[in-house]
């Protein structure tokens, strides 16, 4: 039974809604999407543009961005394709305003109209909790019987000396360039830096990237992370690992960052940086404290496994709540959270991270599902690893893109599938192979028996699978029908 009061506040007699979503981002949509769906009466809460990061500075602008920057690559190689040569006059600001076009084509799909018209109540305005079932938006008070958080999350910028100064960039700001960046400085080699370290040298920018640690990617194992490295490092983008900046510096017209490497100063000379170096869960002027909702050490919202947070009327799902930051395990935690919102007293469903995919869209893609090397050897899981070399591939031959490859990790011999990560052209796509199979049990040998199309990038899946069971036919068999096949000759 709900708690007559919760931290203080009494409960309102009655409600004037089911539910109050904060948040128009990719989390905040697919849960008043479900809450209307249920017939539930549903406000949505957004303060800025509807669509949240995805729509206008996350994944819908950059891949518009790679698409272009992959196209001059093309041309580059024009003679690995058998033309002579091909050449292209591009000015930055249009390509710039073709990201806004894909923008605003896609806008439609995550509008307030659009959702208004699938009977969610739409507002603009910043949301603030006043109690556990009461928002306030601007002059409007609601009431609820349950709110959801998602809110995302925004780029973190460090207090480094003179950052201030530096004219710094970051995922959301960069989409406002229209002149050249020039010398473009990229702090951070995870997935956000390295897209957009090679989009754009590839557009004609000298570009150096700077990684703290050892490698880039350093969520992904060695062999992978340095795949993609040597890539980057023929595409003309400098590499410059292990760097740590110190502070900016600006000077007659000069920016540098000082950086330290091995214990020495290094100053490294830009005219454009982009800070790529994370996100930070967007939780402040929310007005958490008023309705007892925690932070964890690392800022998002605290939440169970069923989505809900210390506050028992308030749930959160997204980038505020972790511990992923991608939006399909976004619309994924809605899900749980709507559903565990409106029907909790009835049934309640605890959070399924079991299959979890992600890929960074560089060329060659990095594409991954489950357990990867370094993950097994830290949690001491016992595995076996398979790989096939995307360079026998006919179909990657024909492309021009025979480079990568396709990686899994079993249990000692057996063929259930722990993890599989793939690098190559399309490996975002081709590792839905290995999710469908890990979500519904299916192993390695269930992939070898399957048709794949001749000739596609998705046989690499299917060869993988095929030295997986090379690796474990019994030699005793073997040997049997060797001696029974020279019988049969007469022999």
């Amino acid at each position: 039974m709900m708690h007559r009061r919760l931290h203080g506040h009494a409960r309102p007699g009655r409600f004037d809604r089911n539910l109050v979503v904060i948040g128009g981002g990719s989390a905040g949509l697919v849960s008043a999407y479900i809450a209307a769906a249920l017939k539930a009466r549903v406000t949505l809460v957004e303060k800025d543009r509807m669509g949240g990061d995805c729509l206008n500075t996350g994944c819908v602008p950059s891949k518009a961005l790679l698409r272009s920057a992959d196209f001059a690559r093309q041309i580059q190689r024009a003679p690995d394709l058998g033309f002579r040569s091909i050449q292209a006059d591009f000015d930055l600001k249009d390509i710039m305003q073709r990201v806004q076009r894909v923008v605003r084509t896609i806008e439609p799909h995550d509008s307030a109209e659009r959702y208004t018209r699938l009977g969610v109540e739409c507002l603009h305005g910043a949301a603030r909790i006043t109690s556990p079932w009461r928002v306030e938006v601007e002059d409007k008070a609601l009431t609820t019987r349950n709110i959801i958080l998602a809110t995302g999350a925004r780029p973190f910028v460090p207090a480094l000396q003179g950052i201030e100064h530096s004219g710094y960039l970051t995922s959301d700001t960069i989409w406002q360039v229209r002149e050249h960046p020039g010398r473009l400085l990229v702090l951070g080699g995870g997935p956000i830096g390295c897209e957009m370290a090679q989009a754009f040298a590839r557009l004609g920018s000298r570009v150096v990237l700077v990684e703290m640690l050892p490698r880039i990617l350093p969520r992904e194992d060695e062999d992978v992370s340095s795949r993609l490295a040597v890539r980057l490092a023929a595409e003309g983008v400098e590499l410059r690992t292990g760097y740590r900046v110190l502070r900016f510096e600006r000077d007659d017209g000069s920016r540098r960052a000082i950086c330290v490497h091995r214990k020495q100063e290094v100053a490294i000379e830009f005219d454009t940086v982009l800070v790529a170096i994370g996100r930070r869960p967007d939780t402040e002027d929310l007005g958490l404290d008023a309705a007892g909702v925690e932070l964890t050490e690392g800022g998002t919202v605290r939440v169970d496994d069923t989505l809900r947070t210390t506050c028992p009327t308030i749930y959160a799902c997204g980038d505020v709540a972790g511990p992923y930051q991608f939006t399909h395990t976004a619309s994924h935690q809605a899900w749980y959270a709507t559903v565990n919102a409106l029907l909790g007293g009835i049934k309640r469903f605890r959070v399924d991270y079991s299959v979890i995919p992600w890929a960074t869209f560089t060329d060659p893609e990095v594409a991954r599902v489950g357990l990867n090397e370094q993950e097994a050897k830290e949690k001491g899981i016992p595995h076996e690893v398979t790989t096939y070399d995307i360079a026998d591939l006919d179909r990657a031959i024909t492309d021009e893109a025979a480079e990568g490859m396709v990686k899994v990790l079993t249990p000692p011999g057996r063929d259930r599938i722990l993890g599989a990560t793939i690098v190559g052209s399309h490996a975002g796509e081709l590792i839905a192979e290995y999710v469908l199979a890990m979500k519904h049990g299916l192993g390695l040998k269930k992939i070898l028996g399957t048709i794949h199309v001749y000739p596609t990038l998705m046989e690499a899946n299917r060869f993988a699978a095929g030295n997986w069971r090379r690796a474990h036919t019994p030699g005793g068999l073997l040997r049997w029908v060797e001696r029974f096949h020279r019988w049969r000759r007469g022999g």
